[in-house]
């Protein structure tokens, strides 16, 4: 389903080529490779993150190395081990992408550690959803951990096992709740009572960290409504 989403009221513009603090929602978060605005969307300040090219090119001929990586805002200030995030977020690809396979990649990481060289994410490619080929369906959720298990590593040697399909969808607000504990994350989308998607061994090396909201390239990614429990 795609609608008019109108912005207005623009708060906010950062563009940052290092990490750059910001204050959203009495919350203090750092630009990673990215560029933020807190914009007004139907009547609700949200976060709007893209990626930054410029602090971090994109190479189409080397996607291995150019995609899976630090392009987020992360809070500052919070350590955990395991826990729950929720969050909506939604999607969009930007016209004239730099890259014309993008599928609105958006989604969170977390034990991301303090020198962004370590991290466990999980994210979502909307647009793979509703296509007619069910191959590419089953690849709408994708775990991965930086800087080691890309999406293409993990998609070549665990046989799909770190991604799944779900029903979303592009311009949409996605409900999302993280659930992570030890070795184990699982994923719920849209209140439902049963897990989208479970990770029963997450691959990263860094046992706890802060949480960061994660875009990739060309999406223009927006999050509201963010709350991190701790246990």
């Amino acid at each position: 389903m795609k609608k008019a989403i109108l912005l207005s009221i623009l708060l906010l513009n950062i563009t940052m080529a290092f990490a750059q603090k910001f204050i959203w929602q009495n919350t203090e978060f750092e630009a990673v490779n990215t560029k933020v605005a807190i914009v007004n969307m139907d009547g609700v300040q949200v976060l709007k993150v893209e990626r930054d090219l410029i602090a971090c090119p994109f190479d189409e001929k080397n996607i291995d190395a150019s995609t899976d990586g630090p392009t987020y805002v992360k809070l500052t200030n919070v350590d955990i081990q395991n826990g729950t995030i929720e969050i909506k977020m939604l999607s969009q690809i930007m016209e004239n992408s730099p890259f014309p396979a993008a599928r609105g990649f958006i989604g969170i990481a977390f034990r991301v550690d303090k020198e962004n060289e370590n991290f466990d994410a999980i994210y979502l490619r909307p647009s793979n959803s509703r296509a007619d080929d069910q191959l590419r369906r089953n690849h709408t959720i994708q775990y991965f951990s930086y800087p080691d298990n890309t999406f293409s590593r993990l998609r070549k040697e665990a046989n799909g096992l770190y991604e799944t399909y779900a029903d979303i969808g592009l311009n949409e607000w996605i409900d999302v709740r993280i659930e992570f504990q030890d070795e184990k994350a699982v994923l719920y989308i849209n209140n439902q009572k049963s897990p989208s998607f479970i990770v029963t061994k997450m691959l990263g090396t860094s046992k706890k960290g802060s949480i960061a909201l994660w875009v990739e390239i060309g999406t223009i990614g927006y999050f509201k409504d963010l709350k991190v429990t701790k246990k």
